[in-house]
């Protein structure tokens, strides 16, 4: 037997890494269990490098649950290790690191650390009272030995007899952790963790129906099935990220994002990232169909190191509008503070968020010139990542030149210099300036955009959360002018070759201005006279880009707070050339001429979705009088 002291100076090192070293107490399971596949895979390396010539066997880790003991034992047939070893790596290297990260960083937040893996040994203590490493080298001749520890500086090593090659990590669990000796919670972190791990996880039985052995049939005449019980084997040892395209057909691809998210919609497509200079990094990014809740999307891309889940906060490592994606990151290169649950910014980083970023917008540029129509067909479900996109990433927005379309209210889609082509003969501003209309709502706005359509204009649906924000960035960049189509009337918001002459003159215009405004509010209407074509409506509502614009912004925390609610206004604009105005300028009853006005302006009201209460049962009763 062997006893000692591990050499350190802090007295008790043990409660500082159980409060420090990880920001999660299951990582324990993790770290333990990753461990005893890096024993596994090191065997498999040595064999293969006629190092090792005895039989490998079926590598395997298992994670045995002692409930009435109170223990978790992690199992693997690995590599092993002599009592110099465990004197080595244990007492030595995995411990001179604890105390490094405690002695330096035990006054601060650990969730700022650069370390590295080789502290993973020591997590145990953070579930256990008390731990044993029973360990058989795959040395010929090789002694068997005992380590153990209750969590104190002080340890033993013991000879024991020990018949399997390979290392037992027994934990005895401690009374504030008794929630890892629940099955269901150990299942659930371990299939967190360890779903993809190079080597079968193997935790517990499950029944499998076989043939019975003795032939014995059934009234069918089919051999009867009997129950049996075998190794419960966690995990998919080969994930698709791991194979080459080549071998992966469509259907693959589909099978392996329902094992990733299951009892969820298929994805649209995917990215296969396979990449081994200057950083090595493998994975497959799928484009989901995005819904307009964008927050719902994110996070939902996994990390993996070696197969080694980490996280699904990937933020830091792809660029924002990439978190909308799903799927799979995996890379040895990612630098991660000592409980590698925090990425840290390096160049590595940088280098690994670009190419992401460059492969991704190359797939979608390939797409669009390859099968337009079939592009198109997917562009409702895209658009909000390639909005998101070109509004958060430079170097994405100029790549997406080739491929962002806008899409008019037939329902055609064009780039940017096509749809300016369609426009630029019929559509500009006193300033010369291109005008583009849009609509967010071509059922709410379906008779404005009947009447644009008459005029020869051509209007683009822009309904995405993010429009809003869009429209101003297109502007700047493509120099023209976006008014959704309620904006104004459309004769003044496109510059005509002549003005339509009114049939009031300034004296009649006058003389109807306060019968007008008697019907609204003076605060939030203001009644305007426009000359419009007889087949306009008599009374139209309308909102500048503006105004609207600074309200959405408002909406949306745009800072205009400091200067108090930017207010609610509206034009009431009443169309001239109209026969119901010329008659309410007739109507010597001035009640009557009070209903008509009244009349009008509630038609236009309602059909911009603002008669409501009160004022709509009042309208409905007028209008039954009016039949009447």
């Amino acid at each position: 037997m062997q006893k000692g002291t591990i050499n350190i100076q802090t007295e008790n090192i043990f409660p500082i890494i159980k409060k420090f070293l990880y920001s999660d107490t299951e990582i324990f399971v993790r770290e333990l269990v990753s461990n005893a596949v890096d024993a596994s895979q090191k065997l498999k390396t040595l064999a293969s490098a006629g190092e090792f010539k005895g039989e490998l066997g079926d590598l395997q880790v298992e994670v045995i649950l002692d409930k009435d003991n109170s223990t978790i034992t992690i199992r693997d047939n690995g590599i092993g290790m002599t009592a110099e070893e465990v004197n080595k790596y244990i007492n030595e290297i995995a411990f001179s690191g604890a105390t490094e990260f405690v002695e330096k960083y035990k006054d601060k937040d650990a969730n700022s650390i650069i370390g590295h893996f080789g502290l993973g040994f020591y997590s145990a203590f953070m579930a256990a009272d008390k731990v044993h490493i029973r360990t058989l080298s795959h040395k010929d001749g090789a002694q068997a030995v005992q380590w153990e520890s209750d969590g104190t500086p002080e340890f033993t090593i013991t000879e024991i007899e020990k018949e399997t090659r390979g290392t037992d990590i027994v934990l005895f669990v401690s009374e504030d952790a008794k929630e890892f000796l629940e099955e269901a919670r150990l299942s659930t972190i371990l299939n967190k963790y360890c779903k993809f791990l190079p080597v079968n996880i193997v935790f517990g039985e499950k029944s499998e129906f076989i043939d019975d052995p003795s032939g014995e049939k059934d009234e069918e005449g089919n051999v009867k099935k009997i129950e049996t019980k075998v190794p419960n084997i966690l995990n998919n040892t080969k994930p698709a990220w791991i194979k080459k395209p080549a071998d992966l057909t469509d259907e693959d691809y589909k099978s392996f994002y329902n094992e990733l998210y299951p009892f969820t919609e298929d994805p649209l497509f995917n990215i296969h990232l396979n990449v081994d200079y200057p950083f090595n990094l493998t994975g497959i990014l799928y484009f989901p169909k995005l819904k307009n809740n964008v927050e719902v999307q994110k996070n939902k891309i996994q990390l993996y190191s070696n197969q080694v889940f980490i996280t699904d906060s990937v933020e830091n490592i792809v660029p924002d509008f990439l978190t909308l994606l799903h799927g799979v990151i995996d890379s040895p290169d990612i630098p991660l503070n000592v409980s590698r649950s925090y990425l840290q910014s390096d160049s590595n980083v940088k280098k690994i968020s670009t190419y992401i970023t460059k492969k991704v917008a190359d797939k979608l540029a390939q797409m669009f010139k390859n099968d337009r129509a079939d592009f198109e067909t997917k562009w409702d479900d895209i658009k909000v990542f390639i909005q998101y996109g070109i509004l958060s990433d430079d170097k994405f927005e100029d790549k997406a030149q080739k491929f962002n379309l806008f899409k008019d209210t037939d329902g055609k889609y064009y780039t940017a210099e096509e749809y300016q082509e369609v426009v630029k003969d019929n559509q500009t501003d006193k300033n010369s300036k291109l005008v583009y209309l849009y609509t967010h709502n071509i059922e709410e706005h379906h008779s404005i955009i009947e009447s644009a359509k008459e005029k020869g204009y051509n209007v683009l649906v822009m309904d995405s959360p993010l429009d809003s924000h869009l429209i101003t960035k297109l502007e700047q960049k493509l120099n023209v002018s976006f008014a959704r189509v309620d904006a104004d009337t459309l004769d003044k918001l496109i510059t005509k070759d002549e003005e339509l002459p009114s049939k009031l003159s300034k004296e009649e215009e006058e003389k109807l201005q306060p019968v007008f405004e008697a019907s609204v509010d003076k605060e939030k209407f203001t009644v305007q006279f426009e000359s419009l074509s007889e087949t306009e409506k008599p009374v139209l509502i309308t909102q500048s880009e503006f105004i609207r614009r600074m309200k959405e912004q408002q909406a949306l925390g745009g800072g205009m707070h400091m200067m108090g609610n930017f207010p609610e206004m509206f034009n009431l604009v009443v169309n001239n050339n109209h026969p119901l105005v010329s008659k309410i300028l007739n109507e010597s009853d001035a009640a009557k001429k009070e209903s008509l006005a009244k009349q009008a302006i509630d038609l236009a009201l309602l059909s911009n979705g603002m008669l409501k209460g009160a004022d709509l049962t009042n309208f409905i009763n007028r209008s039954l009088n009016l039949i009447d």
